[in-house]
């Protein structure tokens, strides 16, 4: 079921306001934070027809039981957008999207076996964005406790170990061996490579798997992984990852990821971090991370040097129940290739129980001589004007963002957007936003327009 934290989620902010938008901002930001000081009284409890709400506090949650045979389910979406960009022409974007799950259940209600499918149909209206195409993300028919040890899935499907992530057409087999080894359980996978940017070549392969163990009451959770991609069926990456998660005594977790680059022979990702949890009101977070970007063997950006990224960040959280945390978080960043940073970022957000829901946050960025200071906000008021519409604006003002990949490098900096989800029945809403963006970097500025109807079946 679509939320309206997809609108968050899914878009592709760049942007630094123009002189005109930050005008209305400082009165916004009162608002919003006068708001949520005063949301456990902002309104009475509303009826509920459902069983429940989803994760967004919005939209609704219907329990269904499953019952012997075939159960079809899924959610079509018709998505139009209108893009005018400084550095592009207009473009009118056109998007069919329909998710499908198919699962078949015995007499004792427990599933046989199922087939999940996503993907869309594009083009632009004005035909000018190559890049609304038309896409299979997944589809796999995924078949549980065959011979009561293995799980297999079977066509299009993502893959995510330590080692590496992608999107594979083939087959994955989990195995679980009981006895001895019960606490292990081993899974290999194997296929096509699939990419969405470059020529699709049935001699770009991925293999690779994992041996995952769970020790200690499965206070311990620990991983080690491989993976290995072929371009036109040489060598182009072999990864090597491993990772741990332990909890003690409740109180807390200790967690790591390692990725060692066999064919570079270096470490080219590592994760180490701490939360404790022990008390219900507060909780503290810390973590270091290290990466360094791997390219393919093929690639000619696997000649020239690479730079590495450091950071490491501390954050502290405090629940005042009723929906509401306050947290502030510093990490120190540290590149090659830029001035070092200092960013601090306290803020309070309150989650919707009656009609109010939002977040503010303040950044301060502090990079020295040379380097680039900016002080931002985070900002997002959302209200729920009946049972079935809700609306909010949001800002981020002065927070760099920066993007760094193969093809294209960006430097974010504030957007601003307004956005509306209505439900119009049980099975069907309608979403729209609006949207100001502007960044320091290549792409100048943005304004979108979305609207996007939703069918959940």
């Amino acid at each position: 079921m679509v939320s309206a934290i997809w609108w968050e989620e899914k878009q592709e902010a760049v942007g630094t306001l123009p002189p005109a938008g930050k005008i209305a901002v400082p009165g916004l930001l009162v608002l919003i934070f006068a708001l949520l000081l005063a949301a456990p009284v902002l309104a009475q409890p509303l009826p509920m027809a459902a069983t429940g709400v989803g994760e967004d506090g919005f939209s609704p949650v219907y329990l269904e039981e499953s019952t012997p045979g075939v159960e079809i389910g899924g959610r079509a979406s018709t998505e139009i957008q209108y893009r005018k960009e400084s550095r592009r022409s207009d473009s009118a974007p056109l998007f069919q999207y329909l998710q499908l799950n198919l699962r078949h259940f015995d007499e004792e209600v427990e599933e046989k076996y199922a087939v999940h499918a996503y993907g869309r149909l594009g083009t632009d209206l004005r035909n000018e964005d190559d890049w609304a195409d038309s896409r299979l993300y997944y589809a796999y028919y995924q078949k549980q406790d065959l011979f009561d040890k293995i799980d297999f899935r079977l066509g299009r499907q993502f893959i995510s170990v330590t080692a590496g992530a992608s999107l594979l057409d083939g087959l994955t087999l989990d195995y679980r061996p009981g006895g001895p080894l019960s606490p292990f359980t081993f899974t290999v996978f194997g296929g096509g490579d699939v990419a969405f940017y470059t020529s699709y070549s049935a001699k770009d392969t991925l293999m690779g798997g994992e041996i995952r163990g769970r020790f200690r009451d499965e206070t311990l959770v620990a991983g080690l992984s491989y993976v290995q991609r072929r371009e036109d069926s040489d060598k182009a990456t072999e990864l090597i990852g491993a990772d741990f998660d332990y909890g003690f005594r409740k109180m807390v977790n200790l967690y790591g990821e390692i990725q060692y680059d066999y064919l570079g022979d270096r470490v080219s990702y590592g994760l180490i971090g701490t939360n404790y949890h022990r008390s219900d009101r507060w909780g503290l977070r810390t973590e270091y991370l290290y990466s360094l970007p791997v390219f393919s063997a093929t690639s000619i950006y696997s000649v020239f040097a690479v730079s590495k990224y450091q950071e490491a960040m501390a954050e502290l959280n405090y629940y005042h129940g009723g929906g509401r945390r306050s947290f502030i978080r510093y990490s120190r960043e540290i590149y090659e290739d830029f001035r070092d940073a200092d960013v601090l970022e306290a803020g309070l957000e309150q989650i919707r129980l009656n009609r109010f829901s939002g977040y503010l946050s303040g950044v301060w960025r502090y990079a020295g001589d040379g380097g680039q200071d900016m002080h931002g906000v985070r900002a997002r008021l959302a209200w729920l004007f009946t049972p079935h519409v809700q609306g909010g604006i949001g800002t981020e003002m002065d927070v760099l963002q920066r993007r760094l990949d193969e093809f294209e490098d960006d430097t974010l900096s504030s957007r601003f957007w307004a956005d509306l989800t209505a439900r119009l029945t049980r099975d069907l809403d309608l979403q729209a936003r609006l949207e100001r963006a502007q960044s320091s970097g290549y792409w100048g500025y943005h304004n979108r327009a979305t609207l996007r109807l939703n069918l959940t079946f």
